[in-house]
């Protein structure tokens, strides 16, 4: 015969039963693989000082994701050593789609030739998208005799330029070695702390000539304190439409593009991926978006995959060349 469980046991299955269901409580539902991306916000680490064009395009770009994707896209500077410091954040970050790094390409093009170490690996962080490009205006001040960019190498061949910069290494450093490197034309680099002063320096006399960024050059350009020879683009400069490309000049050797572009950990999922992309794709066709592109002197390209990849693979290797003709480094 079955006796009666006694009250005592009766109470300890019934205590061991509220706990029980107590802990799957706090557990919460179950997790799902298949959780929706984006779940929380997403960082944008920009390698550059706030402010700067970089800067600029993050937010505009964060302000339309956010409103695609519902979810807050938060801009994080982390400057400093040409891009490294930022790119290092993020090529050590989770691989999950919440951390994506706005870089410029000189990061990872022009960087590994000039640092004797780099704090990261290539393989760490690969292209999501080069969403677009903006070449640099060649500005000389308004008392250096040359009126075009061949009297500029005729004179130069003869006697050196000196060339303002926006420091060691920076993009208008190296267009500008660059075109020393193809014309022959001799060239004193002057580096400054940041584009600004580079500009000021032009303007002052202290340097006859720079390549620079053209929203800096524009105000001084447009009151006749500077000229334009030329742009160094692959297409003309939204902001200097009437100044014909190196390219048009019959000097396609000179061209240098800036690449603007977001890159993520290695190893993030090809849907995460797929769904940043669609959302950049979508925010880059929005007229705001184009018109604050334009006002930043870029050009919109969208690049993705291999494609992008390729991009950066050819412009590594050609900058790899410059370095090593001009023996640039950085310690």
């Amino acid at each position: 015969m079955n006796r009666p469980a006694s009250f005592g046991a009766m109470r300890r299955l019934g205590l061991a039963a509220a706990c029980a269901t107590l802990a799957l409580g706090l557990a919460g539902p179950p997790a799902h693989a298949d959780t929706a991306y984006p779940a929380k916000p997403v960082k944008f680490i920009t390698n550059f000082p706030a402010g700067g064009p970089l800067d600029i395009l993050g937010r505009a770009l964060g302000d339309a994701l956010q409103k695609d994707l519902k979810q807050p896209f938060v801009v994080d500077n982390r400057p400093g050593a040409g891009g490294n410091i930022g790119a290092d954040a993020a090529a050590k970050s989770p691989a999950d789609g919440y951390t994506v790094l706005l870089s410029i390409d000189t990061t990872f093009t022009i960087n590994p030739h000039l640092y004797a170490t780099m704090p990261f690996a290539a393989k760490d962080l690969k292209p999501l998208m080069i969403f677009s490009s903006s070449g640099l205006a060649f500005g000389v001040g308004s008392s250096v005799d040359a009126k075009t960019l061949p009297d500029v190498i005729s004179q130069g061949k003869a006697q050196p330029f000196t060339f303002a910069s926006a420091g060691n290494g920076s993009p208008g450093h190296i267009a500008a070695e660059i075109f020393s490197n193809a014309t022959g034309a001799k060239i004193t680099h002057v580096p400054y702390k940041g584009n600004a002063p580079a500009v000021m320096a032009l303007l002052s006399g202290e340097v006859q000539a720079g390549i620079l960024a053209t929203p800096g050059l524009l105000p001084q350009l447009q009151a006749g304190k500077l000229r334009a020879l030329a742009v160094t683009g692959r297409q003309r400069s939204p902001l200097l439409p009437q100044v014909a490309t190196v390219g048009e000049l019959g000097l396609k050797d000179l061209e240098f593009e800036v690449l603007y572009l977001a890159m993520v950990p290695a190893a993030t999922p090809e849907p995460v991926m797929q769904t940043l992309r669609g959302a950049l794709q979508t925010a880059l066709a929005l007229p705001e978006l184009k018109n604050r592109l334009a006002a930043l002197d870029m050009v919109a390209l969208g690049e993705t995959g291999a494609a992008a990849q390729q991009h950066l693979d050819a412009s590594r290797a050609r900058y790899g060349r410059i370095v090593k003709a001009t023996g640039m480094k950085l310690d």
